[in-house]
């Protein structure tokens, strides 16, 4: 049984190797710091930080991220060593949050190898902080114990390391802090070889390095949509993606890529049994030419299968050559580094013409590599572009922009999708190329669309209530997608709206007749809809675990149903809240889904009482921001919300057809 403990407790740690599990709400940088038995570190090869992330018997995370593992095994703990320190930081100058306070409570869990939780800590009451130790393993009369710490430090990291005895602790904050910045932890280890599934593997290029470096392998790990790619240093643990749901089964681990070779557009069948593969669509590529992309090109039992398995190839392809690059350009920065400080190392070659020949010769070898690095990165950016604009217009509904022609053929489906499109992500090498963000239906988890101000607002969008109002039609975009792509009356949408302030942007759901019912106003509102959803999910749980699912009262509804809720915590009491927390939890096992339209930051009240629904909910924002953060290979998505043309009548037009369909099946 987990211990869930609070500040200052303790509890006995009966495994010797163990995995330390952080989930934040944004991307921190995770460290830690052996002690002796006065409880001080002997100097700074007593830490483990992202730019020196191993010591005996612990590796931290090499990149800052909203998710880390820290791998322990105290047995292999020097006997100098009675304690280890787990510290966390916000990364300085990165242009995020700057303390603790304006972030979701850090989470931290001990686990064992086999993932089972030994115990688990909630940091809570942070304000100004920007460091904090998390908590600390320590040898006790020959037992090792873990104690919730929790100890935040204003000052950040350089006041936390003073703290543990370090005398160059300015200078080891810095470092770390310079690491994290310029991307030097970007690189990690990457998974053994492995056979692929079946012979029709994606691949990519791989920059060709220097002799005294093979070329990057890449193999699949999850991320924040699917399988991620890992770096080419040695196996470590895959970790999963942070703010949006993994499938696992929708993958196969790729083959390792030849060194050079362009895109292979193959992709693994998604099922362990062979499904029929795609037909030909396309002659074949002349010799020594990339294959032409064909839309459906992987395997799947229908062609909206291969297309999202297709889509989900695309994806890991961009995650993994974009991994290769910047391991590339780290490689040839480390390089050029190493050549410098020989060149310094020998008093014959500073200074003369000799000394400059030879930095000179450095920096050429660097843009030398860097320059093949990108060509082989522009080259792979070409051909995923290429499938983008075969793939995008043979998308169906489910998958498709608003912007999509399909839109204007679109009828009411007989049946439900395999996914859905929730919006774009994107890399910073390659700002022209999105891939669709899916989703697989029926959604597991609730959506949370925050109205809050972030980094990467637009200039357009200077005020609160305009980034209120573009949330809330970001809200109306997605549950118009829901309902356009279930079938007649097997979706149902309520809307609670407390102080009726997004009466504007509810226009199209309310006009066009397909809510459930009209908008819930006033504390009132709130109580009514809760309790009946509440009341729905506590009917159903009964019926299913008794057996006795025909046994439900005639007038309920048994259609799936979306909750959205504007303006949280407006009209809400204790109660309510406890309502909602309920209905994130229990109701999407049983067909009740929730769509938060709010700014965790008008929520900050209740404090860490709503920690947990926040991090229940998938974080989706209405401007392009890069909060989908990547723990294993350090990407940094940024998503694009779904919105509709400016001018466009498409949503009107979807949702009039639905309004029609229900009217003639019920």
């Amino acid at each position: 049984m987990t211990a869930e403990l609070v500040r200052g407790q303790n509890h006995p740690l009966s495994q010797a190797r163990l995995e330390i599990r952080v989930s934040a709400g944004t991307p921190i940088v995770a460290s830690a710091t052996l002690s002796d038995a006065d409880g001080r570190a002997r100097g700074v090869e007593w830490v483990a930080h992202p730019g020196a992330p191993t010591l005996p018997g612990l590796e931290v995370s090499r990149q800052a991220a909203a998710d880390h593992r820290l791998a322990v095994d105290l047995d292999a703990m020097p006997e100098a060593v009675h304690r280890v320190n787990v510290l966390l930081a916000l990364p300085a100058d990165a242009g995020g949050p700057v303390r603790f306070g304006a972030v979701a409570a850090p989470f931290i869990a001990v686990t064992g190898l086999d993932g089972a939780e030994v115990a688990s800590y909630t940091i809570t009451g942070l304000d100004a902080e920007s460091a904090v130790v998390a908590l600390e393993l320590y040898r006790r009369q020959g037992a090792w114990k873990v104690r919730a710490v929790g100890q935040g430090y204003a000052g950040g990291l350089a006041e936390l390391l003073t703290d543990q005895g370090l005398s160059e602790a300015h200078q080891l904050a810095g470092t770390i802090n310079e690491a994290v910045a310029h991307g030097l932890a970007r690189s990690v280890h990457a998974p053994p070889q492995r056979a692929a599934d079946g012979d029709r593997t994606r691949q990519t290029a791989a920059p060709a390095l220097g002799p005294d470096q093979g070329g990057p392998t890449r193999q699949g790990a999850p991320g924040p949509m699917g399988p991620q790619p890992s770096s080419p240093s040695g196996p470590q643990d895959p970790q999963p993606g942070h703010p949006a749901p993994v499938d696992p089964s929708a993958v196969t681990q790729p083959a390792t890529p030849t060194a050079g070779g362009p895109v292979d557009y193959s992709h693994p069948g998604r099922q362990t049994s062979a499904p029929p593969p795609p037909p030909p669509a396309a002659p074949p590529a002349e010799p020594g030419q990339p294959a032409q992309p064909v839309a459906g090109d992987a395997t799947g039992w229908s062609m909206d299968e291969r297309l999202y398995n297709q889509v989900w190839g695309m994806f890991e392809d961009l995650a993994r050559t974009t991994s290769a690059y910047r391991s590339a350009v780290d490689f040839a920065e480390s390089r050029m580094e190493k050549e410098l400080d020989q060149v310094l190392s020998d008093p014959r070659s500073r200074i003369g013409g000799q000394g400059d020949a030879a930095r000179e010769a450095a920096r050429t070898r660097h843009m030398q590599l860097v320059d093949r690095a990108r060509e082989a990165l522009d080259r792979d950016l070409a051909q995923l572009s290429a499938e983008s604009d075969v793939v995008e217009p043979a998308l169906p509904p489910a998958y498709a922009r608003w912007d999509n022609p399909v839109w204007h053929g679109y009828r009411v489906p007989m049946e439900i999708p395999m996914a859905l499109r929730l919006g774009d992500l994107r890399l910073p090498e390659s700002e022209l190329l999105r891939i669709p963000m899916l989703v697989r239906l029926p959604l597991e988890r609730g959506l949370w669309i925050d109205s809050g101000r972030t980094a990467y607002l637009d200039d357009e969008v200077t005020d609160t209530h305009a980034l209120r109002h573009l949330a809330m039609e970001t809200a109306v975009a997605l549950a118009a997608r829901l309902l356009a792509v279930y079938p007649a009356g097997e979706f149902a949408v309520h809307v609670v709206d407390p102080a009726g302030s997004g009466a504007q942007a509810l226009v199209p759901l309310v006009q066009t007749g397909v809510l459930a019912a009209p908008p819930a106003l006033g504390a009132a509102g709130v109580t009514d809809v809760l309790t009946r959803l509440t009341q729905r999910v506590d009917l159903v749980q009964m019926a299913v675990r008794g057996g006795a699912a025909d046994s439900l009262p005639p007038g309920l509804d048994t259609a799936e149903q979306l909750l959205i809720v504007n303006d949280f915590p407006h009209g809400f009491d204790d109660r309510a809240v406890t309502q909602l927390r309920y209905l994130a939890d229990e109701g999407p096992a049983v067909g009740v889904h929730l769509m938060m339209v709010a700014d965790r930051e008008e929520a900050a009240g209740y404090g860490p009482l709503l920690d947990p629904l926040w991090r229940s909910l998938l974080r989706l924002t209405p401007v392009p921001d890069d909060h989908l953060a990547d723990p294993w290979v350090g990407h940094a998505w940024t998503y694009e919300p779904p919105l509709v043309p400016p001018g466009s009548q498409v949503l009107h037009q979807v949702l009039t057809q639905v309004a029609a369909a229900r009217t003639k099946y019920t």
